[in-house]
């Protein structure tokens, strides 16, 4: 059924989606590779409010207003998505009442996952939230292997900043801090966690 009421697009590697103030027409389903969804300051700081994985979706605010896009949607690979105009989507619900409860569970996932990034930013110094978003990619992308647990997603240091709302260097040099405290190992875009409780304790608020 979706099939007839979307289409397919290919995306290159760090290709925009969508611009703050572009109106927001569409939903679109990640089919394959990562899309990140983030906001500038006036300054052109980019904070990540969320990484986006196959199977995903994203665009949905659009079924709740009419109010132009306040983020931006970039590809992080070469990405192929599926995208639906609001107007079949909204028709796809009327027919497909289970549907609807998803997209509002999804809805209510966002805006706790966007109250746990305000919280982290007010309430947690740099090293606490580094040790936060390590913990939680280990949970959602971990593999186990004999010295700990891998991070198995690539980042660059520059996205982890992102993602924590810190600099480049700032990050690198508590990367670096958790290396030496025997918490973790990295090389390039690899990172293997080999004390969670630790990490855990470095959590305070």
């Amino acid at each position: 059924m979706v099939s007839h009421v979307s289409f397919m697009k290919k995306y290159s590697k760090k290709e925009t989606i969508y611009l703050p103030g572009d109106r927001k027409e569409q939903i679109y389903l990640l089919k394959s590779g990562r899309v990140k969804i983030s906001k500038l300051s006036a300054e052109g700081k980019e904070l990540i409010l969320t990484m986006l994985g196959p199977g995903d979706v994203f665009g949905e605010m659009a079924l709740v207003d009419d109010s132009p896009s306040g983020t931006i949607a970039e590809t992080m690979d070469e990405t192929h998505i599926c995208v639906i105009s609001r107007k079949n989507f909204e028709a796809l619900l009327t027919q497909k009442p289970e549907l609807a409860f998803q997209i509002t569970k999804l809805i209510g996932l966002r805006r706790k996952e966007l109250e746990t990034k305000i919280e982290d930013l007010i309430f947690r110094d740099v090293h606490s939230r580094l040790a936060h978003l390590l913990l939680r990619l280990a949970q959602e992308h971990g593999l186990k292997r004999d010295r700990g647990i891998l991070v198995n997603i690539k980042l660059t240091h520059y996205e982890i900043a992102s993602l924590i709302g810190s600099t480049r260097e700032t990050t690198t040099v508590c990367l670096n801090d958790f290396k030496k405290e025997g918490l973790l190992d990295f090389d390039r875009r690899k990172i293997l966690l080999l004390n969670e409780a630790e990490l855990k304790r470095k959590i305070r608020t």
